[in-house]
């Protein structure tokens, strides 16, 4: 089943909307599992410009080493983050 948009943790709904925004992707499509390259057909640019979104948006740094491979990849960073820095 399929969770409502609105009641996704806020985080989550920030980072699918900057995703949506920057790259004229429907929310819809982007769930956790959804692949940057093989669903989307992001290259290296497009997921550097969301990363560079997200980290201005979240102020946070996401080192280059960390792979983003799928929505949720880039959802549990923030999310660990965020609650890192809260802590």
């Amino acid at each position: 089943m399929r969770a409502a948009l609105s009641t996704l943790p806020s985080t989550d709904r920030q980072v699918r909307h900057l995703i949506s925004q920057r790259k004229h992707v429907r929310m819809g499509r982007l769930r956790p599992a959804t692949s940057f390259a093989h669903e989307l057909h992001f290259d290296l640019v497009d997921v550097v410009d969301i990363v560079l979104a997200v980290e201005s948006h979240f102020q946070l740094t996401i080192p280059d080493e960390v792979s983003l491979d799928t929505v949720g990849d880039l959802l549990r960073y923030v999310r660990h983050h965020q609650a890192v820095g809260q802590a």
